[in-house]
C-alpha cells in the first residue's frame, strides 16, 4: 500500500511487515526519512537531526542555515559534486566538462500495477501492485531523474529502478547511474555477501562496517563466480530467527557495484548498480537511460523470513516457467560422461540406461555442433556435426523420445573460436582491440552482442537448429570473462557503453527465445555459477549452481546460494564417484539427498552403476517426484551453518505446515561423537506429525526440543524425515 501526503510531500510504502519512507523537504531535496518494520506512519522527518558540522557545505538555498547540509542529510538518491561528499548515485558530465548533480523534487505518480523496463528484466504482476514513481530534476543541467517503486504487499518486496533523461538541447555523458541508494541512520550494522570463484560460488561472508566504504563488484561483463548481486545489511546480532536485516538484489547480469559507506556520523549508506567502471553512457537531447532493477526486502525477525519472502516472490513474479503449474522433467546431462567423445549410439546408450529408473529428459552438452571435438574449434558454428551424429538431431531426437524421455541441447552463443566459419567470415564481429594481441578463455573470444546484425545472425542459427528436432529444453552458458572490450561498430567516445550494451544484446536473444518456443525450458548456465543472478533467471527458470558437483562442496555453494535464490532455480545434480573436481567419494544416498536441495537430475553415465546403485536412483526420483511440490514451492528452512556446524540441514514446509522434508547430512564422522538433536522450524506447534510414518510427534516438541538424531555409521552418511500431519 502506497500512501501519499502530497500537502507535505511525505511518501510512506508499507508492506505487510515493513514500512519505507521518503519526503521531500523545504529545499525540495528527497529526503530518506524511515526503512524497517511496518508502524503506522506519519511524517518520521522528525528522526532527522540538524547541526552544523565542520567542513559539510551549506546549498546556496539554505541561507545562513549551517545546519542543513546535504553530506549529514539521509538522501533517496545521493548527488554528485554539490556538497555530499559519500557514495553518489548518479554522476554526469556536461559538455562544458562539469560534472556536478543537484536533484530536486518536482513531482510524484500513483498508478495501479507493475511497471515495465524496456530491454530490461523486472519484476512483473498485476494489481496485487502499486508503483510511485517520483520526479526528480537538475534545472541547470537540465536532466531528470524518475524514481521507481514496485510494491508488492503479500511478498514484503520494494523494487526500484530509475530513468534518467537529457532535457536539455546538447548531448550529456552519463557516468554513473545507480539503482538503489539506502541511508541508515544508524551505524551498528554488519554486512553480508556472499564470494568465492569458480567451483566455490557464494560463500557467506559477514563483517562489521568499519569506517570508510566497503564492497564488491564485478568487472568481468557477467555477476562473476567471485561476487554476487546480492548483499545484506543488518543488525549486529541478527541471525536465522531474529533481528532486522535488508536484503538487496539487483536485477542484472552484468557489471555491477554493491557498497556500503560508514559515515562520519556513524551513518550507514547501501549502493547497489551498475558498476562505474568503464561505464559512460552518451544522451543525446532527448534520449534517457534505463538502470536495472534492484529489490529490497526487509525482515524484522532474521535472515529466514528475509529469504522465504525472497523465494516467493522469485517464483511468483520475476521466473517466466514453461512448466508453472507443473513439475520439471528429472534429467541426465552426459558431460562428466563423456565430455566431447560421443556419438548418436553412445548417447542413446545413456539414455537407454536412465529411461528405466525414471529420469525424463536426456541432455546432449556441448561437442553436437561444427568441427568440436575439443573446445580450441567450432563455437560460433551453430549446425550439427553429422560425422558425430548421422542423420542430425531429427534422427537423434526421435530416439530419445522412443525411451519416453525429452530430449534437450547445450549451447553456448556469447562465443566464437578463431577456428570456426563464423570466426573466418566476420573476425570484426569479435571483441578485440585493434593493434593489439587478445586474450583467449578456454580457447575462445567473445561475439559483440551489442550489435544487431551479430545477434540476428546467431539467434538466426540457433532458432533453425531448435526447429529442426522436438526439443523441450536448452542449457545457454557462457565459458569466459569478457577482455579486449572494443567494438567495432561504436565510435571511441560510446565505447563505455559496450559492457552494458553486451548485457542487453544477450537479454535480446533471451528474449527472442523465450518467445519464438515458450514451451523450452532454459537453463542458464555460466562456468557453472559465474552468472547466478535474478537478470537471468528472468529468462531461464534454473541456473546450473556450480561446476562443481561434489556432493559435500556443494553443501556450502547451495547454502550461500539459498539465502537469496530458491531451490527451483538451482541446477544440482547426482554425479559419479571419485568427483572429477575433488576425487571426493560420498555415498549415492548423501549425493541424492544433496541434489534433491536443487532442481535434481543425474551427470553421469548410468551404464557403470551397479545394480544396487541403479535401485538407489529410481528410489530416489521416486522420492522426487512424491514430494516435487514441497521440495520445490515449500517454504525454505536452515536448520544449520554447514561452514560452523558438524553437519548441514535443512528443511521444506509446505503452506499450509501440513508436510515437511527435512535433509540432512553429516560430515567426516568421529569416535565417541556427542549425542545431538535437531530443532526443526515453521511447524504448526499444535499438530502432530508421524516422521516417516513412525509414532507422531508434536510440532512444539520438534521445534522446542528437537530430533534425536541417529549417530552415522560413517563418513558423509545423511537422512531424510517426512512429516505428515494427522
Amino acid at each position: 500500500m502506497i500512501v501519499l501526503d502530497q500537502e507535505n510531500k511525505v511518501f510512506t510504502l508499507h508492506t505487510r511487515n515493513t514500512t519505507y519512507q521518503m519526503k521531500a523537504d523545504r529545499s525540495r531535496v528527497l529526503l530518506h526519512t524511515y526503512y524497517g518494520p511496518r508502524i503506522g506512519g506519519g511524517d518520521l522527518s522528525r528522526l532527522i537531526q540538524y547541526a552544523d558540522r565542520g567542513f559539510s557545505p551549506n546549498p546556496g538555498d539554505a541561507g545562513e542555515d549551517r545546519a542543513y547540509s546535504l553530506d549529514t542529510l539521509p538522501q533517496e538518491y545521493s548527488t554528485c559534486g554539490v556538497g555530499d561528499f559519500r557514495l553518489p548515485s548518479i554522476e554526469f558530465e556536461r559538455p562544458d566538462g562539469s560534472r556536478l548533480a543537484d536533484l530536486r523534487y518536482t513531482g510524484c505518480q500513483l498508478n495501479r500495477g507493475k511497471y515495465a523496463l524496456p530491454g530490461l528484466p523486472a519484476f512483473w504482476g498485476g494489481d496485487e501492485w502499486e508503483t510511485l514513481v517520483v520526479f526528480l530534476e537538475d534545472a541547470a543541467a537540465q536532466m531528470s531523474v524518475e524514481l521507481y517503486y514496485g510494491v508488492a504487499e503479500e511478498h514484503d518486496l520494494i523494487t526500484r529502478a530509475v530513468r534518467v533523461v537529457n532535457r536539455g538541447t546538447e548531448a550529456v555523458r552519463l557516468c554513473r547511474c545507480a539503482s538503489l541508494c539506502l541511508d541508515f541512520q544508524r551505524g551498528d550494522m554488519d554486512f553480508i555477501t556472499f564470494n568465492g570463484c569458480h567451483a566455490q560460488e557464494r560463500n557467506l561472508n559477514r563483517a562489521p562496517l568499519r569506517p570508510g566504504v566497503q564492497s564488491v563488484e564485478s568487472v568481468r561483463g557477467a555477476s562473476s563466480h567471485h561476487h554476487n548481486p546480492f548483499v545484506i545489511l543488518c543488525e549486529r546480532g541478527a541471525n536465522e530467527d531474529c533481528g532486522t536485516c535488508f536484503g538487496a538484489m539487483l536485477v542484472y547480469s552484468g557489471n555491477f557495484l554493491a557498497a556500503a559507506e560508514r559515515t562520519q556520523l556513524e551513518n550507514n549508506r547501501l549502493l547497489l548498480g551498475v558498476n562505474p567502471y568503464h561505464f559512460c553512457y552518451t544522451l543525446a537531447p532527448g534520449q534517457d537511460f534505463t538502470a536495472p532493477e534492484a529489490a529490497l526486502v526487509c525482515s524484522p525477525r532474521g535472515f529466514g523470513q528475509m529469504s522465504r519472502q525472497f523465494h516467493r516472490a522469485i517464483r511468483e513474479h520475476l521466473i517466466h516457467d514453461p512448466c508453472a503449474g507443473g513439475r520439471r522433467p528429472v534429467l541426465i546431462n552426459n558431460w562428466e560422461a563423456t565430455e566431447f567423445h560421443f556419438d548418436s549410439s553412445k548417447l542413446v546408450s545413456i539414455a537407454s540406461a536412465a529411461a528405466p529408473l525414471g529420469i525424463e529428459l536426456f541432455v546432449m552438452d556441448d561437442g553436437w555442433f561444427g568441427k568440436r571435438d575439443g573446445d580450441s574449434s567450432g563455437l560460433g558454428d551453430w549446425f550439427v556435426n553429422e560425422t558425430k551424429l548421422p542423420g542430425g538431431l531429427a534422427d537423434l531426437a526421435p530416439k530419445i523420445r522412443a525411451l519416453g524421455m525429452s530430449f534437450g541441447i547445450w549451447i553456448e552463443p556469447e562465443m566464437v573460436n578463431e577456428d570456426s566459419d563464423l570466426y573466418r567470415a566476420h573476425p570484426d564481429w569479435a571483441l578485440r582491440a585493434p593493434g593489439r594481441p587478445c586474450a583467449r578463455g578456454r580457447s575462445q573470444l567473445v561475439l559483440d552482442f551489442s550489435r544487431r546484425e551479430v545477434r540476428d545472425h546467431v539467434y538466426g542459427a540457433i532458432k533453425q537448429v531448435l526447429g529442426s528436432a522436438d526439443i523441450s529444453y536448452v542449457k545457454w552458458d557462457m565459458n569466459r570473462s569478457l577482455t579486449d572490450v572494443w567494438s567495432a561498430a561504436l565510435p571511441a567516445d560510446r565505447q563505455g557503453e559496450l559492457f552494458h550494451r553486451f548485457v542487453l544484446g544477450v537479454y535480446d536473444i533471451l528474449d527472442r527465445m523465450r518467445r519464438d518456443f515458450p514451451h523450452i525450458l532454459i537453463e542458464g548456465c555460466c562456468g557453472g555459477g559465474g552468472r547466478f543472478d535474478a537478470g537471468m533467471l528472468y529468462y531461464t527458470p534454473q541456473i546450473w549452481c556450480s561446476d562443481n558437483t561434489d556432493a559435500i562442496d556443494r553443501l556450502r555453494i547451495q547454502y550461500g546460494t539459498s539465502f537469496c535464490y530458491p531451490v527451483s532455480s538451482m541446477g544440482a545434480h547426482v554425479s559419479a564417484v571419485p568427483n572429477q573436481q575433488t576425487g571426493r567419494s560420498v555415498p549415492i544416498e548423501t549425493r541424492g539427498v544433496v541434489a534433491m536441495a536443487g532442481t535434481f537430475g543425474y551427470e553421469m553415465d548410468l551404464n557403470q552403476t551397479t545394480g544396487g546403485e541403479k535401485e538407489t536412483i529410481k528410489r530416489q526420483v521416486a522420492f522426487f517426484k512424491t514430494h516435487y511440490d514441497l521440495i520445490q514451492r515449500g517454504d525454505y528452512y536452515r536448520l544449520s551453518d554447514p561452514f560452523a556446524d558438524p553437519y548441514a540441514a535443512w528443511e521444506q514446509v509446505s503452506s499450509d505446515r501440513r508436510e515437511a522434508l527435512v535433509s540432512l547430512v553429516y560430515g567426516p564422522n568421529h569416535a565417541s561423537a556427542p549425542f545431538r538433536a535437531l530443532r526443526l522450524k515453521g511447524l504448526d506447534p499444535d499438530a502432530l506429525y508421524r516422521v516417516n510414518g513412525g509414532e507422531p510427534w508434536r510440532g512444539d516438541v520438534l521445534m522446542a526440543a528437537g530430533w534425536p538424531l541417529p549417530m552415522p555409521t560413517g563418513d558423509y552418511q545423511s537422512l531424510q524425515l517426512y512429516l505428515n500431519a494427522e
